[in-house]
C-alpha cells in the first residue's frame, strides 16, 4: 500500500514537470496578442505564419524545432537575439538553416526581451483569431428622393404637353396659310414678295457682310484657340497594365517620392522606376494588408496586381527565387515634354525647391504643399489614378518664372550673384526689389529652346 501510495505521488509529480515543460516549450508562458503586434513590427519583413517569404514560415516554429532538433525555446531565444554568435559558436542546426536559406542572414535582434520573445512564441503556436470588424451601418435613405422624383416627372410631363400644345399651332397655322393659298388675296401678296437670294442680299448687303464679318472672326478665333490648346492634356490619367495606388504607397504609406523616382534629383530626366525597384519591398510583400481600399477594388484585386509585379520580374514567391523568365511591362506615358524643349528637373528639384515651394504657398493658402513635386504635378499622394495635374504649356511656364522669387541668400545666389544683386535690385524694384527668376535670364529662349 506505502509503495503503490509512493509511485502514484511520484507519477503526479512527473506529470506536472512535463506538463509546465511542455507548456514551456510550446510558448504557452506568452502573450499571443503582445506577440502579435511585436511580430509585425519586427518579423513580417521576412516571415509569415503561413508561408515562406524570405525566411520560413513561423506558425508552430516551438514545435518543428521541438520534433526535429530536440531543441527547446531557449535554442529560439539565442537565435532570435544573435544567430550570428550562434552559428559562429558550431550549433549545427543554426548552421543548417544558414545553409538552406541561400546564406541569407537573419538580423539579429538584441532590443528584443525574453518576455518580448516568448509573446512572439506564443503568437506562432496559438495566433489569436482575429476580431471581427464592425459592420458599417447601413447608409440612410437621402431626404427628398421621392419629391425629387415626382418633381422631375411632372416637369417631363409639362414639358410634353408645351411641345403638343406648340405641334396644334402650327398645324392651324399652316392650314391657314393653304387657306390663303387658295384666295385671290395671295395674288397681291405675290406682287410685293422677294422674288430671289440676291434680292435680298441687294436690299440688305450691308447687314450681310457684317454678318459674315464676324462669323469670320469667330472662325479663326475658334481656329487659333484649337491650334493652341493641341497637346494640352491636362486631367489625361489612363489606366495602366500594373495598377499602382499613389495614395496607398506615397500617400497612406508615406514613402518619398524620390525612393523611386530617384533620377528626379540627380538628372535631367523622371525615370519610370525598373520593376526592380518595386521588388525591393514586394519581394517580401505578396499580399495586400492596408485598410485603405479604393472604391469598387478589394483585397483579392491588389493582391493579383501584385502577382502581375512577379511575373514581370519572373520572381517566384514559393522558391523565393528568380525563374529568369521576365515579361516587359508596357507602361503608358502621362507627362512627355516635346523634343524641342529642354526641361531640368535635377535644377528644379534640388536648386529651386525651397523657392517653389515658398511661391507655391504664397500663391495657394488654402492648398500648401510639403514637396516640391506637387507644385507641378498635383497631389500625387492623393490619386490612385496618377493624371496631368497642370497644362504644361509655355504660358503656365512663363507664368511660373516671372512670380518665383529667387533666394538670394543661399550660399550659391549670394556668391554666384555677388556683382550683380544691388544692379538687379535697382532693375527689378516690384515688391521691395525681390529678384524672381525671370530676372536671371528664366524668360530667355536659348535656356528652354535649342
Amino acid at each position: 500500500m506505502i509503495s503503490w501510495r509512493k509511485h502514484y505521488k511520484q507519477t503526479l509529480i512527473a506529470i506536472g514537470l512535463l506538463l509546465s515543460t511542455s507548456a514551456s516549450i510550446y510558448g504557452q508562458d506568452g502573450d499571443p496578442k503582445n506577440g502579435e503586434k511585436l511580430f509585425k513590427a519586427n518579423c513580417t519583413a521576412c516571415h509569415a505564419l503561413d508561408k515562406q517569404i524570405i525566411g520560413p514560415p513561423l506558425k508552430g516554429i516551438v514545435a518543428k524545432v521541438q520534433d526535429e532538433e530536440g531543441l527547446g525555446t531557449d535554442w529560439l531565444h539565442k537565435w532570435i537575439k544573435d544567430n550570428k554568435a550562434l552559428r559562429e559558436s558550431g550549433d549545427k542546426y543554426a548552421n543548417k538553416i544558414f545553409e538552406d536559406y541561400n546564406k541569407t542572414e537573419m538580423q539579429q535582434f538584441p532590443n528584443l526581451s525574453d518576455k518580448d520573445i516568448d509573446d512572439i512564441l506564443a503568437y506562432t503556436t496559438n495566433p489569436p483569431a482575429p476580431e471581427p470588424e464592425v459592420a458599417a451601418a447601413p447608409a440612410a435613405p437621402e431626404t427628398g428622393g421621392a419629391a425629387t422624383d415626382k418633381t422631375t416627372a411632372n416637369i417631363v410631363i409639362i414639358s410634353l404637353l408645351a411641345i403638343a400644345g406648340l405641334l396644334v399651332w402650327i398645324l392651324i397655322k399652316l392650314r391657314q396659310l393653304v387657306t390663303l393659298g387658295q384666295s385671290e388675296d395671295l395674288a397681291g401678296l405675290n406682287a410685293t414678295r422677294v422674288r430671289s437670294f440676291s434680292e435680298i442680299y441687294q436690299k440688305y448687303h450691308y447687314v450681310g457682310k457684317g454678318l459674315l464679318a464676324i462669323l469670320a472672326i469667330l472662325a479663326t478665333y475658334g481656329i487659333w484657340n484649337w491650334i493652341m490648346w493641341i497637346g494640352v492634356y491636362k486631367g489625361y490619367k489612363p489606366e495602366q497594365p500594373i495598377h499602382f495606388s499613389h495614395k496607398i504607397h506615397a500617400g497612406e504609406n508615406k514613402i518619398d517620392c524620390q525612393l523611386c523616382h530617384s533620377s528626379a534629383k540627380y538628372g535631367k530626366v523622371s525615370e519610370i522606376p525598373s520593376m526592380n525597384v518595386c521588388m525591393n519591398c514586394h519581394r517580401s510583400i505578396s499580399e495586400y494588408t492596408g485598410k485603405y481600399m479604393e472604391p469598387g477594388k478589394d483585397k483579392a484585386f491588389y493582391d493579383g496586381e501584385i502577382q502581375k509585379i512577379y511575373a514581370a520580374t519572373g520572381w517566384d514567391s514559393e522558391k523565393q527565387q528568380y525563374t529568369g523568365k521576365t515579361q516587359p511591362v508596357e507602361w503608358t506615358r502621362i507627362h512627355n515634354m516635346p523634343d524641342f524643349v529642354y526641361f531640368n528637373h535635377s535644377q528644379h528639384v534640388v536648386a529651386g525647391e525651397q523657392a517653389i515651394i515658398s511661391s507655391f504657398n504664397k500663391k495657394n493658402p488654402n492648398d500648401k504643399i510639403d514637396v516640391v513635386c506637387k507644385a507641378c504635378h498635383g497631389k500625387v499622394d492623393t490619386m490612385n489614378v496618377v493624371q496631368m495635374a497642370n497644362d504644361f504649356t509655355m504660358g503656365w511656364c512663363i507664368e511660373c518664372h516671372r512670380t518665383t522669387e529667387i533666394d538670394m541668400n543661399n550660399g550659391y545666389n549670394k556668391e554666384y550673384f555677388k556683382n550683380l544683386h544691388d544692379k538687379l535690385k535697382k532693375q527689378y524694384p516690384k515688391d521691395g526689389g525681390k529678384i524672381t527668376v525671370d530676372a536671371i535670364g528664366g524668360l530667355e529662349c536659348g535656356k528652354c529652346h535649342y
